[in-house]
């Protein structure tokens, strides 16, 4: 069974992280709550696949 994610790849465009960073810009967070984002973002992006090279996949094909 496949999970289905938000995002389907990691990359995203540059003025998109642009306006996340400046969103979450002058925030604090408690260190053990900086923490646990730390470790639930790790676990999740351990699940996300990379984008496909598409090199890599005609060569796949052909062999």
């Amino acid at each position: 069974m496949e999970t289905n994610y938000k995002r389907q790849y990691r990359q995203m465009d540059d003025t998109t992280k642009q306006k996340i960073s400046q969103a979450l810009r002058g925030r604090t967070k408690s260190a053990t709550h900086a923490q646990s984002i730390s470790d639930g973002l790790k676990n999740y992006w351990k699940q996300v696949p990379n984008k496909p090279n598409n090199n890599e996949t005609k060569n796949e094909e052909n062999e």
